[in-house]
């Protein structure tokens, strides 16, 4: 995750090439080579643009066995595409489902791992398999995306790029107590040091709908936050902090050869004027599948026309459909059964997560039954109400006087009759939110 901010920061601070060789001494590399990747690799059609693969490693021995049981080698905890355009004039980050569930291809056997026959499996098998690698030949046969470099970052450089920028800023619905995630942390708006980070980020059972993509929504979220800080001028106008934070991430990151000193200088000159708020975070158009239990799919034709836009280096804005009003990816949503129809108030957040929502927390109504499906909302969540209750096939809205938050509350009563089909141009799930995001405006 914080691979995402060293490569767009990188790319965008603008420091001088002296700096560079300075800090691209900190950083280690892995040689991935042509014949890893393939014969039948997918062109490069926009030649300046730039996609980079981020892996987030869940390696738990060394210093980081302290964050789960002690396993040998390590594993993806985050897979994502970071994809710069060729003017330099916007990015746009691609989340992949660490439970997608899509055809594999074959990887040859290196550094003592075992390779990668081709099947149908868990998205991050690739790097158990074959490493880095086979992971990159992965993203690329399933998105049709050139990819030009990798980035990986560990648990212990997610945590000392935090700190190296004084912690990040969130705001929590609820109080968190997650003994796996080592986290306790008060409702409300806090910054948070590395060590509370690596947990938010990691959390997952303990907050929301307890989905991975609950998670990959926090991070998404998580990073916005980082870089609207790193990219501010309390950041990039304090060479101090500048300078700590880049010599953070460089120590924290192992990338392939190629992305030099030279690479970096010729980013950092052309991005100097890009903005936080040019960055996108986009999740793949995903579903829960009937088949496979505990897994998610790619949502098609939506997934693909994602990948052609990155691969054509295309702007989101472009898409045609979506509404003026506030996007689902800007919603929180609590939702309360209120029927005793039991698992509901999970099948409806699942179905709400899927569409862009970000789910708050599942339980249920105070009193049951309730009779009819209401939204709750405080006049700081008045103007959120239109785009959930359009997707409700039933329900109505109701003020909650006195209140403040901008979270909205579903109850669902004894007329619910489920959510209205989603319309065949409804491409706003493209659209994402960009890194101006503020989880407590939300």
């Amino acid at each position: 995750m914080t691979a995402v901010v060293a490569t767009v920061v990188l790319a965008a601070a603008g420091v001088v090439i002296g700096v560079y060789v300075k800090l691209t001494g900190n950083v280690k590399h892995i040689e991935v080579t042509g014949d890893e990747l393939g014969a039948t690799r997918p062109p490069k059609v926009a030649t300046t643009s730039l996609n980079v693969l981020i892996v987030g490693s869940d390696q738990r021995d060394g210093k980081n066995a302290r964050y789960g049981r002690s396993v040998e080698g390590e594993r993806t905890d985050t897979i994502m595409l970071a994809h710069l355009s060729s003017k330099r004039d916007g990015a746009m980050v691609i989340s992949f489902p660490r439970d997608s569930l899509v055809q594999l291809p074959a990887c040859h056997a290196k550094g003592g791992l075992p390779g990668q026959q081709p099947h149908l499996g868990m998205i991050n098998e690739s790097f158990n398999s074959g490493g880095i690698g086979c992971t990159w030949k992965t993203i690329e046969s399933l998105t049709g995306i050139h990819i030009d470099h990798f980035v990986k970052v560990d648990f212990t450089g997610f945590k000392s790029m935090v700190d190296a920028v004084g912690g990040v800023d969130v705001c929590l619905p609820q109080r968190i107590d997650d003994t796996k995630a080592l986290l306790h942390l008060p409702a409300g708006r806090q910054s948070l040091n590395g060590e509370q980070a690596l947990g938010y980020v990691r959390a997952r059972y303990s907050m929301g709908d307890g989905s991975d993509i609950g998670r990959i929504q926090r991070q998404q979220m998580f990073i916005s936050s980082m870089l609207k800080k790193v990219m501010s001028g309390e950041t990039l106008t304090d060479p101090a902090r500048l300078l700590g934070f880049l010599d953070a991430a460089t120590k924290a990151v192992t990338t392939d050869p190629q992305l030099t000193p030279g690479v970096m200088k010729d980013l950092a000159t052309s991005a100097q004027g890009m903005t936080a708020g040019q960055i996108r975070f986009i999740t793949t158009p995903w579903h829960y599948s009937v088949t496979h239990p505990g897994r998610v799919e790619w949502v098609q034709p939506q997934a693909g026309t994602l990948f052609q836009i990155v691969a054509k280096d295309k702007s989101v804005a472009g898409i045609k459909g979506g509404q003026a009003r506030t996007p689902r990816s800007k919603i929180n949503v609590e939702v309360r059964n209120g029927t005793l129809r039991s698992g509901l108030a999970t099948t409806v957040a699942v179905g709400l997560e899927q569409r862009g929502y970000h789910i708050t927390k599942i339980g249920d109504a105070p009193r049951k039954p309730v009779p009819r499906t209401t939204v709750h909302y405080s006049p700081n969540g008045a103007s959120r109400v239109p785009t959930l209750t359009a997707d409700l096939l039933s329900g109505t809205a109701r003020p909650v006087p006195g209140a403040t938050t901008s979270r909205l509350v579903l109850t669902i009563g004894d007329d619910w009759k489920g959510l209205k089909a989603l319309r065949a141009d409804d491409s706003e799930a493209l659209k994402g939110f960009d890194a101006t995001h503020d989880t407590c405006a939300s």
